[in-house]
């Protein structure tokens, strides 16, 4: 599951499409210590690939309809006058999909620091809509990436007891994708802020 790169238009993982991050694997070790990423949850996150890769279109479905519900939020992922684009939804639907398992699987190395970089700067004016050649509002505000991860954290938990594990590894696992998802949108945030701000 985490070597296998699937034939997703715009999934640039591991190749040179991808941006360069600015940030060196000593930052990422930092970033790790300070988020309390241990080899157990990594463990733990393996374990959670099996349950959630299964659910991983389903997340983000409720996810998007969430956004959805919030009027101020459509033009980011629609048409600039907010009503829906599902072309642009369709294209990027499977990046996010595979965001979930990446987020169980992936090692945290440079090919990750680069390919988190090409993803914040998809967020931002430098490359927002190019991948897909959208026309939603070209910049996604920081603000609300980090707001909205509070979603991806609480909802997670849910598809995480779906299988009917036990409260206790149901526990371990949230804990250990609360960690990486905190991860991997802090590196987002590089590409947000100059470097002195970050």
């Amino acid at each position: 599951m985490s070597e296998h790169t699937p034939g997703i238009p715009g999934y640039t993982y591991g190749t040179d499409e991808a941006a360069r991050s600015p940030l060196s694997l000593e930052d990422l070790e930092r970033l790790k210590a300070v988020a309390g990423l241990t080899p157990e949850d990594e463990e733990a996150l393996r374990e959670a690939a099996g349950i959630l890769a299964g659910q991983a279109g389903d997340m983000v479905t409720a996810w998007r309809a969430r956004l959805g519900e919030l009027s101020f939020m459509r033009p980011y992922s629609g048409h600039p006058d907010g009503t829906p684009n599902p072309e642009y939804g369709a294209a990027s639907k499977p990046r996010f999909d595979r965001f979930i398992i990446d987020a169980c699987t992936r090692p945290l190395d440079r090919d990750w620091l680069n390919y988190q970089h090409e993803i914040g700067l998809r967020h931002t004016r430098a490359k927002k809509n190019r991948t897909d050649h959208a026309d939603s509002l070209d910049h996604i505000p920081m603000r609300y990436l980090l707001a909205f991860t509070a979603v991806v954290i609480t909802t997670a938990r849910e598809y995480l007891a779906a299988t009917g594990a036990t409260a206790e590894r149901v526990d371990r696992m949230h804990a250990a994708f609360t960690k990486s998802v905190m991860l991997h949108v802090t590196v987002w945030t590089r590409a947000c802020t100059g470097a002195a701000g970050w």
